[in-house]
C-alpha cells in the first residue's frame, strides 16, 4: 500500500440546482462531481502540491484505443522527455481495489506503456514498476523523471 494524504482541498466548487461540479485546473473545465472525480481531483492536486510533479506534465481523460474501442484513462503523466511515464486509474472511495482494477489499467497499458502503474480510490493506493512487462509492488511514489 501506498501512504497518501490528501493536502486540505482548495478546489472551486459550484451548483447548479441539484448538481455540484468542481474545476478541474488540468482540464480547465467545470465538471459534475461525482464520487471518482472527487478521487481524481484530489490526486491530481496531491501529485502536483505533495510529490511535486509539474502540472504541464499530467493529463487527465484522454481518449485511447484500445483492440479498436474508444476508451479514456484517468491520469497520465509524462516524464520530462515527454514520454508516457506513469498511469493512474481512479475509483470511487466504495470500490474496491481489486485484480479487476488492475487488469483495467494493465490494458490501459497495452496502448500507453508506462514504468509506474498506481490504482486509488482515495482511501487506499496501490502501485507497480513495471519494468520488461515484470510487476514490482511499490511502496511510495516514484520521484518524477
Amino acid at each position: 500500500m501506498i501512504p497518501v494524504q490528501f493536502p486540505e482541498p482548495q478546489f472551486n466548487l459550484k451548483k447548479e440546482g441539484d448538481r455540484s461540479y468542481i474545476f478541474c485546473l488540468i482540464r480547465k473545465q467545470w465538471l459534475l462531481l461525482t464520487e471518482e472525480e472527487w478521487v481524481r481531483q484530489n490526486f491530481i492536486n496531491y501529485l502536483i502540491s505533495v510529490v511535486n510533479y509539474p502540472a504541464s506534465l499530467i493529463a487527465v481523460e484522454k481518449e485511447l484505443l484500445l483492440n479498436g474501442m474508444k476508451k479514456r484513462f484517468d491520469i497520465l503523466v509524462y516524464n520530462t522527455s515527454h514520454q508516457p511515464w506513469l498511469l493512474v486509474e481512479c475509483k470511487a472511495p466504495h470500490v474496491s481495489l481489486s485484480e479487476d482494477v488492475l487488469q483495467q489499467a494493465l490494458r490501459y497499458n497495452i496502448s500507453v506503456p508506462v514504468l509506474y502503474i498506481i490504482i486509488t480510490n482515495g482511501t487506499n493506493t496501490l502501485g507497480w514498476s513495471n519494468a520488461a512487462g515484470n510487476l514490482t509492488l511499490l511502496n511510495q511514489l516514484p520521484s518524477h523523471a
